[in-house]
């Protein structure tokens, strides 16, 4: 892996090219190159109703050479004929340009990540078993410079030790294993607020290229030469791993099928042609007259028209693009498919704290339980967190020594410590003198004292279901098999979170709060904040049997989670985002990865998602319905010369049939990169639910469709006129 540095130039160009407007100096130029090397068959052909437009241009082209040397096989000018060609041929330029564009914008992006990439010198640990790592290493290893080996990043292999200091930049993605530091992720995020990345819980996740602002980490490289985040994240910006989504190939499909059914139908209108013209030299007496249905590039004109060109130009543009913005917001997403995946989503599942709630929970006070007093709950329950790392853990010892009459805290000297697991959902510590400290959720605690023979104080379920009825969370401490007190944490919600649950629920999805709360509190918090459900005392199982229920019942689901133990369900949902901070894991387990670590992310992929496909049926829809004014506008027009009868239809009273075939292509051209705005950025997302959906997308897109080409065509047949054109 080739390791990047992080310097001020490369995150200046990122936030650089998120400012840029659609159509910047620099992207145009690069798009209209790229457009006209699309034109090649073999890349045309990915998308069929491009394809088409190519030949028939190719066979327009031809005709019009052959008019030239043979002026009479067609009436039509040849001025009328090398028009059409022109406007055959920008209609594919502005096809490609769409795509191209887009596609513009995302490498803009990983240039700009690829400015930051060197080789970095790596400190790295000669160990012969780098799977355990025992407490105290860094400073050992420090002291005997003999462990200590200096090799480019680019030979860093998973499971090597690394040691970055301060100042120095983290040669490869990994995950931190001891120490705790500051770190400056400005490269990958474009944010210069420093982050904490420290050892033992799930904000463990480092990415090579950052550089450590503060203090010295241990770190267990977790990916190999080549396959580091940044490489992956310049692969997906760039395209090359952008694949179609199910939806968009079926898309494809039925634009397919349209071309191929105007293809017959446009194909039947030369031999039509043919008779009318032998009908109106029988029985009219006007051989001279030639229909415009004999010509090749009317024909063409015609099929290009009816045909879904306007989709079939942006379709790609909008799936790029969708990625693009999804990346914008600082979420890369493995796959195209996940991002229009997350606009179907029907289930949210959401942890509570730091996502629901504003984060670490805080210990507010002891509460005895027995003929102890609160301060010496507080001395027990400081004294079992003393090697807890936890956010929750430290906040008890904090509060211990703010209490009044605590005296002089110490840590204890050479007691066992018991980490805390999602199984046993209890920590604490043996001390020297035989006491066993434990703390934890109240059932867990429970549980753990009765199989050791203590009793319960008689008001215990009481005073927990009150605490927890306030929207708290109580941990019980014991002292041997004897429940001693509870500590109080408390949460807060986010501002403004009970609205952003109101906007999901007008979007049709359910929101489902993920807790290890018991399930008083876990009722209590999923009220106030307005959540249709909860899972309280979560395990990985229940997490993972949840979204296996939600499935099974032909639900999407999307999840967040950054732990170890989040990994299966993330592998599970249909959507799931991981963050940047987490652990590798759950990178690796989600099919998303939120850099900026923000837990309630989730909500703008869903509306990233849903604006995708909404751009993809507003463009469909607006596609489609304008081919009706196109028809009215060229098929009057197309036979006016041998069928005079069907000037009745023509009431868009266009100047000639020329000029009426001509406005139809220019329109048709033009359209394309008028919608280019609009397929880039999206069709502006507002919480509805499907039906009302429906009745915008026919009214303003499919009405609109309708109405817009009449308009845009006559006023394009009267500057023809005007021109003296026509």
């Amino acid at each position: 892996m080739s390791a990047t540095v992080t310097q001020p130039r490369p995150t200046a160009d990122r936030k650089r090219v998120r400012r840029q407007g659609l159509f910047a100096p620099d992207l145009m130029k690069a798009a209209a190159r790229q457009a006209v090397v699309m034109l090649r068959p073999d890349r045309m052909w990915k998308n069929p109703v491009m394809f088409v437009v190519e030949v028939g241009t190719v066979l327009s082209v031809a005709y019009t050479v052959a008019k030239a040397a043979t002026p009479g096989i067609s009436a039509a000018p040849l001025g009328y004929l090398v028009a059409l060609d022109v406007w055959l041929v920008l209609t594919l330029l502005f096809a490609n340009f769409a795509e191209a564009l887009a596609e513009a914008r995302g490498k803009a992006q990983a240039d700009a990540l690829r400015k930051t990439r060197q080789d970095t010198p790596a400190r790295r640990l000669k160990v012969v078993d780098t799977s355990v790592v025992p407490p105290g290493t860094l400073d050992s290893w420090l002291q005997t410079p003999n462990f200590i080996e200096t090799v480019p990043s680019t030979r860093l292999n998973p499971g090597d030790l690394v040691i970055v200091e301060a100042g120095q930049v983290i040669p490869g993605d990994g995950e931190v294993v001891e120490g705790v530091a500051s770190v400056d992720e400005s490269a990958i995020t474009g944010e210069s607020a420093p982050v904490v990345r420290e050892a033992g819980g799930d904000r463990s996740g480092v990415t090579g290229g950052t550089r450590v602002l503060s203090d010295m980490i241990l770190v267990r490289v977790t990916a190999g030469a080549g396959k580091s985040f940044l490489d992956r994240m310049i692969a997906l910006v760039e395209g090359a791993a952008r694949q179609r989504t199910p939806n968009e190939i079926a898309l494809q499909l039925v634009l397919a099928a349209f071309t191929f059914i105007f293809l017959v139908v446009t194909a039947t209108l030369w031999p039509m042609a043919k008779h009318a013209e032998a009908y109106m030299a029988a029985y009219v007496g006007a051989a001279q007259v030639k229909s415009l249905g004999t010509d090749v590039p009317t024909l063409v004109a015609l099929l290009v028209c009816l045909i879904p060109t306007t989709i079939g130009a942006l379709l790609a543009a909008i799936g790029i693009a969708g990625m693009d913005r999804a990346l914008r917001a600082n979420i890369v997403a493995k796959s195209g498919k996940a991002v229009e995946v997350a606009g179907d989503v029907d289930t949210l599942l959401l942890d509570k704290t730091g996502t629901i709630t504003m984060g670490n929970r805080q210990a507010t006070r002891f509460v005895p339980l027995a003929d102890v007093s609160a301060v010496e709950v507080g001395h027990l329950a400081a004294l079992a967190s003393a090697a807890d790392a936890t956010p929750e853990g430290k906040s008890i010892v904090d509060l211990y020594r703010r209490t009044p009459g605590a005296g002089v805290w110490s840590p204890p000297v050479g007691g066992r410590a018991v980490a805390f697991t999602a199984q046993t959902r209890m920590s604490g510590v043996d001390l020297p003198d035989g006491r066993v400290l434990r703390k934890g959720a109240s059932d867990a605690v429970r549980k753990y004292v009765e199989a050791h023979g203590g009793p319960l104080p008689p008001r215990l379920r009481e005073q927990v279901d009150s605490v927890a009825a306030q929207g708290a969370t109580p941990l019980l401490v014991t002292e041997g098999n004897r429940i001693v007190g509870l500590v109080v944490l408390e949460d807060v919600l986010k501002p403004g979170i009970r609205e952003r649950f109101d906007r999901l629920r007008k979007m049709g999805i359910r929101t489902v709060m993920v807790t290890g709360d018991n399930p008083l509190t876990a009722k209590a918090i999923a009220e106030q904040a307005g959540v249709d459900d909860f899972i309280a005392e979560a395990t990985p199982e229940a997490k993972l049997a949840y979204i296996r229920k939600e499935q099974a019942g032909g639900r999407l689901v999307a999840m967040m989670g950054d732990g170890t133990n989040d990994a299966p369900a993330l592998a599970q949902a249909d959507v799931g985002v991981a963050m940047n901070s987490g652990t590798q894991a759950a990178k690796e387990a989600g099919n998303m990865v939120d850099l900026d670590s923000d837990p309630t992310k989730l909500i703008e992929v869903v509306e990233v998602g849903k604006q995708l496909l909404m751009t993809r049926g507003a463009l469909t829809t607006f596609s489609i319905a304008n081919d009706v004014a196109k028809y009215f506008a060229i098929v009057p027009a197309l036979f006016a010369g041998t069928l005079p009868w069907l000037k009745a239809l023509d009431f868009m009273g266009l100047t000639s049939p020329t000029s009426a075939i001509l406005s139809a292509v220019i329109f048709n051209a033009v359209v394309i990169p008028c919608l280019i705005p609009i397929a880039l950025k999206g069709v502006t997302y507002r919480p509805v639910g499907a039906d009302a959906l429906l009745r915008r997308n026919l009214l303003v897109w499919g009405l609109g469709g309708v109405v817009v080409p009449f308009a845009g065509i006559k006023a394009i047949d009267l500057a023809l006129t005007a021109l003296g054109m026509a």
